[in-house]
């Protein structure tokens, strides 16, 4: 395809990568369908446009399936970074007008929602009784791709353990969360878990988590024969549910499956250890008054 400078970015370009992104968004242009609103042949015609307009193929569309070009995800990243200075923009002018309405975009590890004390929830709860003009957008990730959003601009605020403080983001503890190392019923150990002899577990498989952990959590890890990686909590549950390994998870996350008898924590006395959740911005971030407003309602918790 015939690469073309692109001299000015038009409202007509805006809607196209708006197009494109929900197409990614949704795997498909019969996907997109219902979001957009719009036929499977006006998407075609859409995505044909804006690779014109662009001079690059973004996708591979046809019988084998959809799939971003290595071009159409560089432009995915690019177009989410214009949308959020964007919206910095509208932030800007509605600060101006005092009016509350805007987006907030929040990424959260997963499995937060079991937390007892749901300060994230209830600060959500407050900020949509100040204005129903306000858009959440919430999107379950990993740390570091948390991280990744909020140095690029397409997440306003990350909710993740608070372990290496990385230079360009500003911290605020929210509450401790407590991790325990768990077998399912089907395991050898589950009868005798809560008396195992901790000098045991090393010859028994376990799964490590593959983000970056505390020292301490590092530490008991380390003493565990780690033979399979999970990129996060709900990946290292399905493991543990196996009966093959054994893993920690947070005490919140689990207590389901203890009472119905499917879980039992191992050695729970020496085998656990606590790591602080942080609400995350990013340093020297444009004022807006919408994610002001949900951070007050957030600290306003502790």
């Amino acid at each position: 395809m015939r690469r073309n400078a692109l001299a000015q970015v038009s409202d007509f370009d805006l809607r196209l990568l708006r197009v494109f992104r929900t197409v990614a968004e949704y795997g498909s242009f019969a996907a997109a369908e219902s979001a957009l609103g719009i036929t499977r042949s006006a998407i075609s015609l859409h995505m044909s446009d804006l690779e014109k307009r662009l001079g690059m193929r973004l996708c591979q569309r046809g019988r084998a399936g959809f799939a971003l070009t290595d071009q159409g995800r560089e432009v995915l990243r690019a177009s989410e970074a214009l949308m959020a200075a964007i919206e910095d923009f509208r932030s800007e002018i509605n600060l101006m007008h005092k009016r509350l309405r805007g987006e907030l975009n929040i990424g959260l590890m997963n499995n937060l929602v079991t937390q007892p004390r749901m300060r994230i929830t209830a600060a959500l709860r407050e900020l949509r009784k100040m204005s129903e003009e306000v858009h959440i957008n919430i999107s379950m990730s990993t740390p570091g791709e948390i991280e990744r959003g909020l140095f690029d601009g397409r997440l306003h605020v990350g909710a993740l353990p608070l372990t290496n403080r990385l230079s360009g983001l500003d911290y605020q503890p929210l509450y401790e969360e407590r991790s325990l190392l768990y077998c399912s019923r089907e395991h050898p150990l589950f009868e005798q878990a809560e008396h195992a002899k901790v000098e045991a577990l090393a010859e028994i498989p376990a799964v490590v988590p593959s983000y970056r952990m505390s020292a301490e959590a590092l530490g008991l890890h380390r003493a565990l024969s780690c033979v399979a990686k999970a990129t996060d909590r709900e990946a290292i549950a399905f493991l543990i549910l196996t009966g093959e390994y054994i893993g920690f998870l947070p005490d919140h996350y689990a207590d389901a499956w203890v009472e119905k008898g499917v879980l039992a924590a191992i050695a729970p006395d020496k085998m656990s250890f606590k790591e602080t959740i942080a609400a995350v911005t990013r340093t020297g971030r444009r004022q807006n008054l919408v994610v002001d407003r949900f951070l007050a309602c957030l600290y306003s918790g502790a």
